[in-house]
């Protein structure tokens, strides 16, 4: 087990710097796609070095070798220092703790989802909601709805209803939750992937955007009714957990990514980048080959003391 342990942990040092690149020149649905595949594939590679370095300590312990009916590893068979798998084996409990809070928690939520949204009375997959404070969002349950409420009705005209329904209705029919899910788990797994799971939050706004002026055919006006909506809620945020709002902002009066939102539905459609696909693809296939490699390596170091 050499050098390439630790390439899975120094790759998501990196991924800040190609975000936003990719999160502003890729098209919506396919840097959705790449963003979370990057968050999960990085995270559970980073998870499995930790616990290659961590395992690489353990049986450096006379004891727990005996076990394995191994000699015990030296620092001359490893290059992996006590203090170092140490550290992993800290940090791979806390992915681990991480992680499964997460995954209880995202179930826990989308669970109470499911039941609001079958306990209401719907037509069509959409309710309306008796409230002044301008408001809509997706609720995933089996079937999801779409909740408006009556204020952001009257903010915007007829024309723009159908907008705000063709991007809540995409949240459901593309399974958007699920993207948003995957990126998380992975920024729990490896804070370091933060960037990349907020990226996620932004693009499926952006496919959902994108969704809306497909439907519609006119890009200007969807970005109209956007920047409307969030002008008259800039003070409201009533989202519930585990939906996905018209206006994705980050806490309550922040506009979040709706200015960035506005300017690409005012500019061209963006097309594939089959460079920039090819570039991110390679940054999880390296952390997957690395991770793999290093697994092969202690396998055989394990092999050559042993093992059997």
């Amino acid at each position: 087990m050499r050098l390439a342990v630790y390439l899975p942990l120094l790759l998501p040092l990196l991924t800040p710097l190609g975000v936003r690149l990719l999160a502003e020149r890729c098209e919506p649905r396919l840097g959705t796609w790449l963003l979370s595949l990057c968050a999960l594939v990085l995270g559970a590679a980073s998870t499995l070095s930790l616990g290659l370095l961590a395992l690489a300590g353990l049986v450096r312990v006379p004891r727990l070798a005996a076990l394995g009916h191994w000699a015990p590893l030296t620092a001359r068979d490893d290059p992996a220092a006590v203090p170092v798998s140490l550290a992993a084996g800290l940090l791979l409990g806390g992915a681990t703790l991480m992680a499964v809070r997460f995954l209880l928690r995202r179930a826990r939520t989308l669970a109470a989802a499911a039941l609001d949204a079958a306990c209401m009375p719907t037509h069509d997959g959409l309710v309306v909601v008796d409230d002044e404070a301008p408001d809509a969002f997706a609720l995933p349950g089996l079937p999801g709805r779409v909740v408006v409420s009556t204020g952001m009705l009257h903010t915007l005209e007829p024309a723009e209803h159908r907008i705000l329904l063709a991007h809540e209705r995409a949240h459901l029919t593309s399974h958007h939750y699920a993207f948003v899910a995957a990126a998380q788990l992975g920024a729990a797994a490896n804070p370091l992937l933060r960037p990349l799971a907020r990226a996620v939050t932004y693009t499926i706004e952006r496919w959902a955007d994108e969704s809306a002026a497909a439907a519609t055919g006119d890009r200007r006006q969807v970005a109209r009714a956007v920047g409307k909506a969030a002008l008259a809620a800039r003070h409201a945020d009533r989202t519930p957990r585990g939906a996905l709002g018209f206006l994705g902002r980050g806490g309550k009066g922040t506009p979040g990514p709706v200015p960035r939102r506005v300017a690409a539905l005012l500019a061209p459609p963006r097309g594939p980048r089959p460079l920039l696909t090819a570039v991110t693809l390679a940054v999880p296939a390296a952390a997957l080959l690395a991770a793999g490699e290093a697994a092969l390596d202690l396998h055989r170091l394990l092999e050559s003391l042993g093992i059997r």
